[in-house]
């Protein structure tokens, strides 16, 4: 049998100022897409939502625009993926292994209150599924409990993109919270990498974390092993 795998994206398409714009890092996606279709895993698309999942225009340009990006947004069939991604409630977690919540500065407003998502992360997780995320993604994770009323982060080792690396890309000032600090509020164990912007994952048991875009690949490659 195939494994299965669900990626979360963001349905935001500005900051808190509606003239600047963000959306999904597709980068992390589609390394992370392109680990998994090797594998022959069969993928599927959710967001808080449903439906279109805007994207970073920050991530489309040179340099940070690389082959795997340039691929998909060539591919009609990959683009419309993007355009109608399912809402929580029309996803049966039961037909999952692994969840993969990507990222882009976007999903720091989304992301964390959906209770749809945290009932489907909680119910991968606790079926001996297993729980990924990268950068900015990790944010998905913040406010997932499990049965017992325990958050799923408390006492996990973690990474995901740094207060310093917001401050090195000049956009500190736009978050609307400190991920990072978050994080270690929840009694997480945050990790990352001694250098900034560096490929840097954790793996905890089932739980497989991605520092920055550049950790997709890194990521999406343990979360196959586990699987």
């Amino acid at each position: 049998m195939k494994k299965r795998i669900l990626h979360v994206v963001s349905n935001v398409a500005h900051y808190a100022d509606p003239s600047e714009p963000t959306g999904l890092w597709l980068s992390e996606l589609t390394h992370a897409y392109d680990v998994f279709a090797a594998k022959g895993c069969e993928q599927s698309f959710v967001s808080p939502k449903g439906g279109a999942s805007p994207l970073e225009p920050r991530a489309l340009k040179w340099p940070l625009l690389d082959a795997s990006a340039k691929a998909w947004l060539a591919d009609k069939v990959r683009m419309a993926l993007l355009s109608s991604t399912a809402r929580p409630e029309e996803i049966d977690p039961a037909a999952y292994q692994a969840i993969y919540f990507t990222g882009g500065h976007a999903v720091m407003w989304d992301f964390p209150g959906s209770e749809g998502l945290q009932m489907i992360t909680r119910a991968v997780y606790e079926r001996g599924g297993i729980v990924s995320s990268v950068c900015h993604g990790y944010c998905g994770l913040l406010n997932t409990r499990l049965s017992d009323g325990a958050l799923l982060v408390a006492g996990k080792r973690i990474t995901g993109f740094s207060w310093r690396e917001e401050v090195l890309a000049g956009v500190a000032k736009k978050m609307p919270y400190n991920a990072e600090a978050e994080m270690k509020k929840r009694g997480a164990r945050y990790e990352k990498a001694f250098l900034p912007f560096v490929s840097y994952a954790v793996t905890d048991g089932r739980l497989v974390t991605g520092q920055n875009p550049w950790s997709a690949k890194v990521t999406a490659n343990r979360v196959a092993a586990l699987l």
